[in-house]
């Protein structure tokens, strides 16, 4: 039996990842899918992948396991990280997919693997024999090494995407800080939260410090603030409007 598992990430919480997961169930519509935000260029070190990589690896209800991904940079936008990761799944017999490289799938790896030369030559005459196999056994792995350096070439690539994002945004802060454009947050500027918005409002129409009829507790359980907040926000409001 095949457990399929689609692994989707994106890096910010922003983005949109349902892309990946319709790609994912277009071609393995019952897959049990995985999301994972995070930020760096690999996802190792992260607890749910973490944890779907040891469950296939053990495999400890005997299944076989297929990790698909939309491509390889949703695996690893590292190209050490990416192709160690894909080695070290292969050799505990999990399938990996990308449905955007296909032709770097574990199953094209392992076809690579089957169509090796297993022959040992034996024709009584020992030189003949030496060269013979010699050839034989580096055509095998001249075959192995093709495989291997097309695996790294799409890393390589993935890593090589994300430079080029930090690069150019290097050079776009770059060049507004050089238009005298303001970078970043100007210094004691104050972030209004969306919760703190609401709790401000509601304080506003319902504290009897502003014509209301709650009092101070039970404005602050309607706004859903504690004790600390509802204070700051209402000594925030009363220096305003007051």
């Amino acid at each position: 039996m095949e457990e399929i598992i689609g692994i989707a990430r994106i890096s910010r919480k922003t983005q949109n990842i349902e892309r990946q997961i319709r790609n994912i169930q277009k071609i393995y519509p019952n897959a049990r899918i995985i999301k994972i935000i995070c930020s760096g260029s690999k996802v190792i070190g992260y607890k749910e992948f973490e944890k779907v990589i040891n469950e296939a690896k053990q495999a400890k209800s005997g299944k076989n396991y297929k990790l698909v991904f939309d491509s390889a940079s949703r695996m690893s936008r590292n190209s050490d990280g990416g192709c160690d990761l894909y080695e070290d799944l292969f050799k505990h017999n999990v399938s990996i997919e990308f449905l955007k490289e296909p032709h770097i799938n574990t199953e094209v790896f392992k076809k690579a693997l089957d169509n090796q030369i297993k022959l040992q030559i034996t024709t009584g005459n020992e030189a003949t024999d030496k060269l013979i196999n010699t050839v034989i056994q580096a055509l095998n792995e001249y075959t192995i090494a093709l495989a291997k350096e097309q695996i790294k070439k799409v890393f390589d690539q993935a890593q090589k995407e994300l430079e080029d994002i930090h690069q150019r945004t290097s050079e776009g802060l770059e060049t507004a800080r050089l238009e005298g454009k303001q970078i970043g947050i100007k210094k004691g500027t104050k972030l209004i939260t969306k919760k703190e918005k609401q709790a401000k409002e509601i304080i506003l129409k319902h504290s009897k410090s502003f014509n209301g009829t709650l009092n101070d507790k039970e404005c602050a359980k309607l706004a859903g603030v504690s004790r600390n907040s509802y204070y700051k926000y209402k000594k925030e409001l009363i220096l305003r409007y007051v």
